[in-house]
């Protein structure tokens, strides 16, 4: 696979959340300027958060599509965690910077000038903003493989954990900033029209909160990604059901699916009928092992096989508890 190939499969959020996020920060940056706006000033803030943020996990998610290697067997699907990593330390840096500037505005508040173009501004934020949450949306739903019949909105916040570890970022990052272009907007009018100057740095502070809610939350997920986590009950039913279906196969002994990014690895032995000759099992093993690969989720698999034992190891969530060992 060419350089090309690897950009054009990168997460396409992240792609254009970034570029679309570094123009808003632009342009806020220099109505902040010129109108002296603490909340236009936060949002231009949390806009450079999310445009370097974005670029970065962008630029994680080509590194991650690379073949494993030699030296690197498992291949690079963890890259991308790493790289959230380094965006939610952006994302936190930034929050301190929004916070204490919205402190300093509560206690000494100031008026602000520029108030239409503040607003212009604002809602050329809402409206790329908006674009980039729903773009994020759909990835979810082609990500997490919900019914085409599902509201692709609603199914967006029911599935965000199924997403890659990209498009959950894209997605709460420019939930928080369309957000935060609403809040940045009140915070002007109550300081604006009503007279309420603390407005503009409590309004600050509160978008300050929210940006560490999503260093919080992609931190939380990437964190575990990276150790190591099982795959969604789901994932699990979904995979063991293909190997249950074959003829031969009478139970599950043991397995582990760990999801890595957005793919998964499938570790474990499975148990075939009495009385099958090593060529035959043999055969089986690769035909199983065939056809997890065959979708598009699974990164690798490693199966064994043994003769029944006897006894009953795997069940289904819905028939009782998943049985998962690590013998």
């Amino acid at each position: 696979m060419s350089i090309l190939e690897k950009v054009r499969k990168g997460n396409t959020s992240s792609g254009i959340a970034a570029l679309g996020n570094a123009f808003l920060a632009g342009i806020k940056a220099m109505a902040a300027a010129f109108s002296g706006n603490g909340s236009m000033f936060a949002s231009s803030m949390h806009s450079l958060a999310d445009a370097v943020n974005q670029g970065f996990v962008f630029f994680g998610s080509v590194l991650a599509e690379f073949s494993p290697s030699k030296r690197f067997p498992s291949g690079f699907g963890r890259v991308i965690n790493i790289f959230c990593m380094v965006a939610v330390i952006v994302v936190t840096v930034m929050a301190y910077e929004t916070i204490l500037k919205g402190w300093h505005l509560f206690q000494d508040p100031k008026e602000s000038d520029g108030l239409l173009l503040n607003f212009i501004v604002l809602l050329a934020a809402l409206i790329i903003d908006g674009l980039i949450l729903l773009k994020a949306m759909r990835e979810i739903k082609h990500e997490s493989k919900t019914d085409k019949s599902q509201n692709f909105i609603i199914g967006s916040f029911k599935n965000v954990k199924k997403a890659s570890p990209a498009t959950r970022l894209v997605f709460y990052e420019d939930l928080v900033a369309t957000s935060g272009a609403v809040l940045a907007m009140i915070g002007i009018v109550l300081s604006q029209f009503f007279g309420i100057l603390q407005a503009d740095g409590l309004i600050s502070i509160l978008i300050g909160c929210l940006m560490l809610f999503v260093a919080f939350r992609v931190g939380y997920d990437n964190m575990i990604g990276l150790i190591g986590v099982s795959a969604p009950a789901e994932v699990q039913t979904k995979l063991t059901d293909l190997l249950m279906e074959h003829k031969d196969v009478v139970d599950i002994h043991r397995i582990r699916i760990v999801q890595e990014g957005r793919l998964y690895h499938v570790e474990g032995t499975v148990e075939l009928i009495k009385g099958l000759s090593l060529e035959k099992a043999d055969d089986i093993k690769f035909e199983l092992s065939d056809k997890l690969l065959r979708q598009t989720e699974v990164a690798d698999v490693l199966l064994g096989i043994i003769e029944d034992d006897g006894e009953k190891s795997w069940k289904r969530k819905d028939q009782g508890s998943i049985h998962e060992t690590d013998e």
